[in-house]
């Protein structure tokens, strides 16, 4: 298989402002097909802004809403899958709003979405509910895509479950903020080598709020190597996921192969 060269946008855009938040996507988009991308990434809670409070609620759409449709629009114009963080209100669930991120093919078709499982703090906790599904995939040129949201990725567990579903690209939109550097800097390229898949982690950038959003979105590969790092601004990065390289990283590290779960069942 050839390999999957994908975008990572760093950006805020404009909290609060969904119009224009479109309006950088569909940028980016533009620019990143233009390079030959086939994948564009955007970080979490893209569409909205993330320390908005109740304007979260005020925002929040349904997987199928007219947000979902413009970012479908965008990528079939350019031919390029797009995921995006958004806050979902659940129609099953009256009054409910979901942290989600949800994957649109380059045909425009929706392939995932993906409620965040592990809510961090107390703003988090305030305004979301968690998601309940553990593994969310999807299949993107040959490539099994997974998906987790920020917090969820610093969990080993939930980067396991993936690698034992036979995630290949496991996409983190996050809002990581001041001073947790420590975990697009270290955390993320382990994260990728002890479970033997590509990472592409997505971050915001500037101040929000209370908080200090640090940057540093990376895409690291499963040697531990980071192939693109983004800085502390507003920035299009690009790295290729390379199945080849996966599949003999594979065959190299026998870490998936000689666990012992026998010997780990008191975990949970």
């Amino acid at each position: 298989m050839s390999p999957l060269h994908t975008a990572l946008l760093q950006s805020s855009g404009r909290p609060g402002d969904v119009a224009h938040n479109l309006a950088v996507l569909a940028d980016a988009a533009r620019e990143a097909a233009a390079t030959g991308a086939r994948l564009l990434v955007c970080p979490e809670l893209f569409l909205t802004g993330y320390a908005i409070g109740a304007d979260l609620h005020r925002l929040a759409e349904p997987a199928d809403g007219v947000s979902a449709r413009a970012v479908a629009g965008i990528a079939a114009e350019h031919g390029i899958a797009v995921l995006y963080g958004y806050p979902e209100r659940a129609p099953e669930e009256h009054g409910v709003v979901h942290n989600s991120v949800q994957l649109i093919g380059p045909d425009g078709s929706r392939l995932a979405n993906y409620r965040k499982t592990h809510l961090f703090g107390c703003f988090e906790r305030e305004w979301f509910t968690p998601g309940e599904a553990p593994v969310v995939q999807a299949e993107l040129d040959g490539v099994r895509i997974g998906l987790l949201i920020c917090y969820d990725v610093e969990f080993p567990e939930n980067v396991r479950a993936h690698a034992l579903a036979g995630t290949d690209l496991l996409l983190v939109p996050t809002a990581q903020m001041h001073p947790f550097q420590i975990v697009p800097e270290q955390m993320i390229p382990v994260r990728a080598f002890e479970s033997q898949m590509y990472i592409a982690y997505v971050n915001r950038v500037g101040t929000e709020g209370e908080f200090e959003f640090i940057g540093l979105s990376c895409l690291a590969g499963p040697d531990g190597v980071v192939r693109a790092r983004a800085g502390h601004a507003e920035q299009l990065v690009q790295a290729a996921v390379d199945p080849a390289f996966l599949k003999a990283s594979r065959e190299n590290n026998p870490y998936l192969h000689d666990r012992r779960p026998e010997l780990y069942t008191d975990l949970t």
